[in-house]
Formats: structure tokens, C-alpha cells, sequence
């Protein structure tokens, strides 16, 4: 029977997980309508039928906050959210919101002018820093799994979603994003299903055992025991045995924090501000500025379609290092 079939393993867990990302949107919009109600009961507005100028009152309260009651102020994205749920409850009672009406267009787009934040960028992890975090991880299975996480992460390129949702071997039939061939004298071929289709990406040996993804990957994969399925798995506490079960990219987030913040990486910034600065694209953001290459290479690894996006990722690259002035002749 096909990938397609009716009734396959595939199909079925395609069904469950569009089951339970519905079943999620609609507890989160059912949130919004509490919240928007609540609102109106303690401010004295109906909340049906949709008022554009009391959802425009609304979304101007949230911006705000309210110190008295301990609410903090919401963020732009989250006022968004809230006004997507809106709609969608209006809607299911049928009764439509005009969210271009000027009561609230004219709002939201103050509350943008006013709260929007450009993105904080995620600290770029280095080639020594890389080091630096590996060698706080133990040599048990744990630390033999999570070596391997942060060396493929890193030399790679990689996402976190894309770590976690590599198999060890090929599998027409699972729910991951890619899998790995490993070459033992070259290096490792990922093949990655992105937004715009697949691609591969190729990882080399590392100049020593130590920094080398391909042998930390081939350590895992024996001591683990793993033969099929899911690349990176759920350890249980006696720290023997290995889960069928895929991690959450989560883990993948809080490996790059706790790591960094042993091995001292920006030592020179205060703790609180230290944590904020790592996540798991702290390693994509660290290949891109670590590696002396040319861009286009980068580009490829990346899989960004232009060499823009890619400069985004170089946070400690030389901006000036092409210098039109002097080519022009001046």
C-alpha cells in the first residue's frame, strides 16, 4: 500500500496532528473570548454584537495594561492573536468583525508605531565557543547525545526543528523532517524537507575527534542503539536507556542556553542578561559568523534564498570588508 493510502501510518499521523494543532487554536481563541467578555462585564459593554469601537477600546487597554490589577501591558503579536480569536468566535456566531474599520485599524496601527520592538537577535555561538560548551557535557549517554545535538547543530547550519526531526535512516513512512547518510572518510549527507521542498545539506569530519560531528554522530547512533526511527531521543532517568520517542525542539533551546552559560560564553555581561541572549539559533547564527568562506557556500548550507538573509546571520562579520569606495577608484 502507498505513503498516500488510505488508512497508513502516515496518513494517520498526519490526521492526529492536525487534530491537535485545531484542537489548540480553538482552546486559544476560546482564551481570547474569556478575556475579551471579562473585559466588557468590568468596563460595562456588551460584547455581542461586535462594536468596532469597543474592540477598539479593547485592544487599547491591552497595549496599556492595567498596573492597579497587575496586568502587565500586552505585545503587539499577542494583540494580534487576540483579535484573530475575536474574530473567529464573531464569526462562529454569526456575526462577522470588520477589523479595517477605522475604530480599529487607526488603534492598532498606534499600538504598533508605539510597542513594536525590532527582533532581538540571538547571540552567534562560535567555533571556540562550540568547544567550550561541549566540554561541560559528561561521557555517559546524555552527554554522548547532546555532543552530538550542538556538533551537527552547528556545523550544519541547522534549525532546531531540523535537528529533532532527522531519522537515523531513511523512512517513507515517518514524521520527520529529513534523515542522515553517513560517509565514514567524508562526512554526513542530511537531507532536510524545507518550506520550499527538500534539500541537503553536507556536513565534513571535524579536524579532530573532539570537534568532529561525524564521530560524535557515530557514537551516539551505537552506544544508543539505534537503528531506525528518530535520530535524537528522550533519555530515561537511569540514564541506560533510550525512548522511541522523538524530543521536543525545546530541548534543543535549553542545551544551548545551559551550555553556553557553564562554559562562560559573554562572561563579560551580567547572568540575567546572559540567558537571554541563547537559544538554538544560536548555532545557525555561529556557522554563518565563524565560517571564513565564501558567502555563497554559506548561503547554500543555510538554504536561505538570498545572500541578505544569509548577512542577517553574520553578526560578527566585517561589513565593510567590500569596499566599493576604493574599487571605484577613488
Amino acid at each position: 500500500m502507498g505513503a498516500g493510502a488510505a488508512g497508513s501510518p502516515r496518513r494517520d499521523r498526519h490526521g492526529l496532528r492536525q487534530a491537535a494543532s485545531s484542537e489548540n487554536t480553538t482552546d486559544a481563541y476560546a482564551k481570547d473570548w474569556r478575556h475579551f467578555t471579562s473585559w466588557c462585564r468590568r468596563e460595562g459593554f456588551d460584547p455581542l454584537p461586535p462594536s468596532s469601537q469597543v474592540i477598539g477600546l479593547y485592544i487599547g487597554a491591552c497595549a496599556a495594561g492595567d498596573p492597579k490589577r497587575g496586568l502587565p501591558s500586552l505585545s503587539v503579536a499577542t494583540i494580534e492573536r487576540r483579535l484573530s480569536g475575536l474574530a473567529w468566535n464573531f464569526t462562529q456566531r454569526g456575526l462577522p468583525m470588520d477589523r479595517s474599520d477605522r475604530h480599529i485599524a487607526t488603534v492598532l496601527a498606534g499600538i504598533r508605531r508605539k510597542h513594536a520592538k525590532p527582533p532581538r537577535q540571538k547571540e552567534a555561538v562560535l567555533g571556540d565557543d562550540l568547544l567550550a560548551m561541549i566540554a561541560t557535557l559528561g561521557h555517559d549517554l546524555r552527554g554522548l547525545r547532546d555532543r552530538a545535538i550542538l556538533l551537527l547543530g552547528f556545523a550544519g547550519g541547522l534549525r532546531r526543528s531540523e535537528i529533532i526531526g532527522l531519522d537515523v535512516v531513511r523512512d517513507d513512512h515517518s514524521d520527520g523532517a529529513g534523515w542522515i547518510e553517513i560517509f565514514p572518510d567524508k562526512g554526513v549527507l542530511v537531507t532536510l524537507r524545507g518550506k520550499t521542498g527538500w534539500r541537503e545539506v553536507e556536513v565534513g569530519r571535524g579536524s579532530s575527534d573532539l570537534s568532529c560531528p561525524v564521530v560524535a554522530l557515530e557514537s551516539w547512533i551505537r552506544f544508543g542503539r539505534i537503528a531506525r526511527g528518530p535520530l535524537f531521543r528522550r533519555i530515561f532517568r537511569d540514564n541506560k536507556t533510550v525512548d522511541v520517542e522523538r524530543l521536543s525542539d525545546k530541548h534543543v533551546a535549553r542545551l544551548v542556553k545551559q551550555t553556553a552559560l557553564a562554559a562562560g560564553v559573554r562572561a563579560d555581561l551580567p547572568e540575567g542578561e546572559r540567558a537571554l541572549l541563547f537559544s538554538g539559533h544560536s548555532l545557525r547564527a555561529g556557522l554563518a559568523s565563524s565560517a571564513e568562506i565564501e558567502e555563497r557556500c554559506v548561503q547554500k548550507q543555510l538554504g536561505h534564498a538570498s545572500a541578505e538573509m544569509t548577512r542577517k546571520y553574520q553578526r560578527r562579520r566585517d561589513r565593510f570588508r567590500t569596499n566599493l569606495t576604493k574599487a571605484s577608484g577613488l
